[in-house]
């Protein structure tokens, strides 16, 4: 029996249910063929998508309101938003350094579409307009400016972005300070530190050789630059670029895997999500073509750096680690799709976005898009897939984290592309969440999900995401 505040918090949440039931009847009604052909029964399933919407948004916003979490409500702000913060401290916040932000633009908003547009649609009045697709309008175009990670060496930090990246001292107090910045953007920017290189991951199809602003506007160009660059950082002041590896889907992500080894070599694991590149531009990047198993799709890129001479980089392998062991096939995981009533529409396999690794224990995890997989890596030449687990409320595998032991691994989904309110009060707490596995006998077995409870409105930014893990 509910009461008081609890009865308020499960009469709204059963009312959102009973309000999105309606939108996904409609959603349903358009799969049909002609559904939109009438005019008069567009206009009525349109109205009733944007006036379900509004309610829900009103109901949401009251359930907020109930919420005794202080991570509920906090306030919007550039360099003033709330902040709610449980068994950390902040020691500092700093606001990005010049060359890393529009000054005309510091909040990053996105550009507002132009007059005619907006006129265009205010009078189509069977345009569906919920408060979630005018928020997300205003996400995306300033991505460019995004931080994207961190990687440390001793008292050294280095940030990585879309646009380059940041090093930094960390003083005795825990409290950095900016030491240099390098202007070169085509994201993702991924960053690792192997002794004095600097290894930073470059994916986008603006990306430069030069690492020049204007990016590259033809499809197929000598200019372009997606993979790996590598930085020698021993004078901190003037990072150098001393090696680059071009690959066929670029680097969103990448693992170092092993070295320096004895005879001074670093292995590297690439991670391509991007489209495939031209061949006119790279030699031998195919994309999807039936029974063209040289295809880039359903493999990542085993990179050598030879420490003495990056410049001689380059890829010694590309395994297809999805294929199907019986069947050979390169599409061997997850096919896309939804998994039934209820569950998550999650993407193909056909890629890895995060590899993470544990080489004492000869192991790796990677959020491989519509899968979990656990790699033995004794071969770190060679790495082979043990294990793979699916997950009904999984929309994109992003991350892979494993404990400080080895023993257990901690997925992250991006539901929602990572930057979507996805912890709305009726968004089920097992979708765009954590999923957390035992290791047993080379074995992935599921224990439980966790996601944030506090619920959030359409204008936020909420999901799971990306996980570090911060030993204790």
């Amino acid at each position: 029996e509910s009461k008081s505040t609890d009865f308020d918090r499960l009469f709204l949440q059963l009312m959102i249910t009973h309000h999105d039931g309606a939108i996904k009847m409609v959603e349903e009604l358009r799969e049909q063929p002609g559904s939109t052909y009438d005019p008069l029964l567009n206009e009525f399933a349109s109205d009733v998508t944007n006036d379900q919407a509004v309610e829900i948004e009103r109901m949401n916003a009251l359930l907020i309101g109930l919420s005794s979490d202080p991570r509920a409500g906090l306030k919007a702000g550039l360099y003033d938003a709330g902040e709610a913060i449980m068994n950390m401290q902040l020691l500092a916040s700093q606001s990005k350094p010049l060359g890393f932000y529009d000054p005309a633009n510091p909040e990053e908003r996105g550009i507002d579409k132009p007059k005619d547009e907006q006129d265009e649609e205010a009078e189509d009045e069977d345009k569906e307009q919920t408060i979630e697709k005018a928020a997300q309008d205003r996400r995306y175009p300033m991505l460019s400016f995004s931080q994207s990670d961190m990687a440390f060496r001793d008292d050294l930090l280095v940030t990585g972005s879309y646009h380059g990246f940041n090093m930094y001292r960390i003083d005795e107090e825990g409290l950095p300070k900016l030491i240099t910045s390098v202007v070169c953007p085509g994201g993702q920017g991924d960053v690792s530190i192997v002794g004095d290189l600097l290894i930073y991951s470059v994916e986008q199809t603006r990306g430069r050789l030069d690492c020049g602003l204007e990016g590259v506007t033809v499809d197929a160009s000598l200019d372009r630059f997606r993979g790996l660059r590598i930085f020698d950082i021993s004078d901190l002041s003037r990072p150098m670029q001393v090696g680059a590896v071009q690959t066929c889907r670029g680097s969103h992500t990448h693992s170092v895997v092993a070295g320096p080894t004895p005879d001074g070599k670093i292995l590297v694991y690439n991670s391509g999500t991007g489209s495939v590149r031209e061949e006119e531009e790279l030699d031998q990047c195919i994309e999807d073509i039936p029974g063209d198993d040289r295809t880039a799709l359903f493999r990542i890129d085993v990179i050598e750096i030879p420490v003495d001479d990056p410049s001689q980089s380059s890829i010694i392998d590309s395994p297809a680690v999805f294929a199907d062991p019986e069947t050979g096939v390169l599409a061997g995981l997850w096919r896309g799709g939804d998994h039934g009533d209820d569950s998550q529409e999650t993407e193909i396999t056909d890629q890895c976005h995060d590899i993470t690794v544990f080489p004492s224990a000869n192991i790796a995890a990677g959020a491989c898009s519509g899968n979990g997989i656990l790699f033995n890596i004794s071969d770190p030449n060679k790495p082979e897939r043990i294990d793979v687990v699916t997950d009904t409320g999984f929309a994109y595998w992003h991350s892979a984290t494993f404990n400080n032991e080895g023993t257990k691994v901690l997925f992250t989904d991006e539901w929602g592309g990572g930057g979507r309110a996805r912890c709305r009060a009726w968004d089920p707490l097992n979708w765009g969440a954590d999923a957390i596995y035992d290791i047993v006998d080379e074995k992935l077995e599921f224990r439980s999900h966790y996601k944030m409870p506090a619920p959030q409105l359409e204008t936020e930014n909420c999901v799971a995401h990306n996980g570090s893990i911060v030993p204790v």
